[in-house]
C-alpha cells in the first residue's frame, strides 16, 4: 500500500510566497505537488485510519500557532526556508512518540522543519538563488493552522485530509 505523508498547513500569505518561488525555481517536470513543509516522509499506508484518527484528535485540542522562517539552506542541489518554533518541534516529537513502531529511518533522525522552494537543480543554479535570497532575506512569521496527510503515487501527491487546528489564541 502507497506510504502516507504528514505536513503542516501554514497560512495563506506565506504558503503563496513559498509556491511562487517553487513555480519559479523548481524544474517543472519534478514540481508535483504543492510547497509544504513535511513532518513525515513515510508512515504505513495500512495505518491511515489510525494516522488519521491521531492527525484529528491532535488538531482538536491545539490552537494555531506562530513559527517564523528564520533563514534559508542550501540543499546542495536546492534551495529551502528553515522554519524553527519551539511549539512545532513539540507536536512533531509527540507524533513522533505516537507513531515510533512505525517511523522508517528517515522520519527517525532529527527534525529540521523547512520549505524547499528549489530542488533537482545544478549547484550552480541553486547556489546563486541562495545568494539572491539571502541578500535581501529578513526572518518572516509563517502561521501553522493544522495538518494536512497525503498520499504518496510515485511522484504526485492523493490529498486524504485535513486537520485545522481547533481554535486561534486570542
Amino acid at each position: 500500500m502507497a506510504p502516507l505523508i504528514l505536513t503542516l498547513a501554514l497560512d495563506a500569505s506565506p504558503t503563496a510566497r513559498f509556491e511562487a518561488l517553487r513555480q519559479e525555481h523548481f524544474p517543472p517536470e519534478r514540481n508535483l505537488v504543492p510547497a509544504h513543509l513535511t513532518l513525515f516522509h513515510h508512515l504505513p499506508g495500512d495505518r491511515l485510519a489510525d494516522i488519521a484518527a491521531e492527525a484529528a484528535a491532535t488538531c482538536r485540542g491545539r490552537a494555531a500557532f506562530p513559527t517564523e522562517a528564520k533563514g534559508l539552506r542550501f540543499l546542495g542541489r536546492g534551495v529551502a526556508y528553515t522554519v524553527e518554533s519551539a511549539e512545532l518541534t513539540t507536536l512533531r516529537a509527540s507524533l513522533a512518540r505516537a507513531w515510533a513502531p512505525w517511523l522508517t529511518p528517515q522520519d527517525r533522525q532529527p527534525f529540521r522543519p523547512h520549505v524547499t522552494v528549489q530542488n533537482k537543480a545544478a549547484p550552480a543554479e541553486a547556489g546563486a538563488l541562495l545568494e539572491r535570497l539571502s541578500a535581501g532575506f529578513a526572518p518572516f512569521p509563517v502561521r501553522a493552522v493544522g495538518l494536512l496527510l497525503w498520499r504518496y503515487l510515485g511522484g504526485p501527491w492523493e490529498g486524504l485530509g485535513r486537520y485545522p487546528f481547533a481554535a486561534s489564541p486570542a
